[in-house]
C-alpha cells in the first residue's frame, strides 16, 4: 500500500487503558456512518477476549470492526503489519464512502501510522552476552527456534546456524519488544504528524487525522476503573479463559501474546511463580503500569486533541469534536 498516511483522513480515539474508548467509539458509531479498526495489540489474538476486554459480540454486531481476531496466540503481529493493514483499511472504509475510526490504546500502532518507526535499537552488550551463554547451553538452532516465535518474519530468512543475525534480531526484540522485521518499514510509511488545511472547531485539521486522547486529570479515577475491570474480569471467568490457552500445549510465557497485561500475571500464578491470592494486587498494578506508559506515549504526540476522560461532559466533547471532523465543518 503506497498511500502515504498524512495524505490519510481518519477518526482516532486513543487513551489509556479502561478510560472509555470503546464506551465512545460506540457513542461516535451511533451518530456517524464510521468503520472502527482497532489499534490494539492484544484484540488481534483469537480466544484472548476477557482479559482483553474485547468488545462483546453485541457491541461488535453494532457496527463493523477490524482487525479484531486475526492472529493465532502462537503468531506476532507486528506494528509494520498494523500500519500497512490499517492504510489498506482506512482507504477501503473512504472508498466506501464511510468514515474510519481508529480506536485503542497500542500507542507504537498510532506512532508507526502517523510518524513512522523508530530507528533500530542500538547494540547493548549486556544482552548480547545473555544470549551468548544461552546460545552456549542451548545451540544456535534452539536460538533459531526461540527467535521463531518471536518473530517468524525474520527467522524464515535466515540459516538456523546464522548465529550474527539471529543474535541480532534477538537482541533488538529484547531491547524493543518489537521483532526485527517490525523496524524493516521505511519513514516513507508515514512522514509527519503535522498536516496543513482547512481548520475547523477548536484548531483541528478538517483535512488530515484528528486523535482525540482521552486522558485523566485524577489518576485515582483511572486506577479505581482499571481495579473495577480486573475484578470483572475475574468474575467473568477470566482464569479459566487462561488455563484454556495453556491447554493447549503450544504456548509460553514468553510469546507476545502472553505477554499482555494480565495474561503474563495469570500464567505465572498458574506456575506457582506467587500464591493465586496474588493475583488481583499483581495485575492491577501490572495494569496501572500499562496506563501510566500509554499516558506517557500520548504526551509525545503534540497533534493530539486532548479531552479528560474524568470529566462529566467528556463523552459530549468527543461527540462535537468528531461532528465537526466527520461534517468538514469550522
Amino acid at each position: 500500500m503506497s498511500t502515504r498516511a498524512d495524505n490519510l483522513r481518519y477518526l482516532a480515539l486513543a487513551g489509556p487503558t479502561a478510560s472509555g474508548k470503546t464506551a465512545a467509539a460506540l457513542a461516535i458509531a451511533q451518530v456517524h456512518d464510521v468503520e472502527i479498526i482497532s489499534v490494539d495489540s492484544a484484540l488481534v489474538y483469537r480466544g484472548m477476549d476477557i482479559g482483553t476486554a474485547k468488545p462483546s459480540p453485541e457491541e461488535l454486531a453494532q457496527v463493523p470492526h477490524h482487525l479484531i481476531n486475526i492472529r493465532d496466540p502462537l503468531q506476532a503481529y507486528s506494528a509494520a503489519e498494523f500500519v500497512n493493514d490499517a492504510q489498506t483499511l482506512i482507504a477501503d472504509i473512504t472508498a466506501r464512502g464511510k468514515l474510519p475510526l481508529l480506536v485503542g490504546g497500542t500507542m507504537l500502532y498510532f506512532k508507526a501510522l502517523s510518524q513512522g518507526l523508530d530507528d533500530m535499537p542500538k547494540a547493548d552488550p549486556a544482552i548480547r552476552a545473555v544470549l551468548e551463554n544461552e546460545a552456549s547451553a542451548q545451540g544456535w538452532p534452539a536460538m533459531h527456534a526461540a527467535l521463531a516465535l518471536v518473530d517468524p518474519v525474520t527467522a524464515a530468512r535466515l540459516n538456523p546456524a546464522d548465529s550474527q543475525r539471529i543474535q541480532r534480531a534477538l537482541e533488538v526484540y529484547r531491547i524493543s519488544g518489537q521483532p526485527l522485521s517490525s523496524f524493516h518499514t521505511t519513514k516513507s510509511i508515514a512522514a509527519s504528524a503535522e498536516y496543513t488545511g482547512a481548520r475547523g472547531l477548536n484548531g483541528i485539521n478538517l483535512e488530515g487525522p484528528l486523535l482525540i486522547s482521552l486522558e485523566p486529570t485524577d489518576r485515582a479515577w483511572l486506577h479505581q476503573r482499571i481495579a473495577q475491570r480486573f475484578d470483572a474480569m475475574l468474575a467473568a471467568d477470566f482464569l479459566d479463559e487462561v488455563k484454556a490457552l495453556r491447554a493447549r500445549g503450544d504456548l509460553n510465557p514468553d510469546l507476545p501474546s502472553m505477554r499482555c497485561v494480565g495474561y503474563r500475571q495469570a500464567w505465572e500464578a498458574l506456575d506457582g511463580c506467587w500464591p493465586m491470592a496474588e493475583l488481583r494486587d499483581k495485575g492491577i498494578f501490572a495494569t496501572r503500569q500499562l496506563a501510566k506508559r500509554q499516558i506517557t506515549w500520548l504526551r509525545s504526540m503534540p497533534q493530539r486533541h486532548v479531552v479528560a476522560c474524568d470529566a462529566p461532559d467528556a463523552l459530549t466533547q468527543v461527540l462535537a469534536l468528531s461532528k465537526a471532523f466527520a461534517e468538514g465543518r469550522p
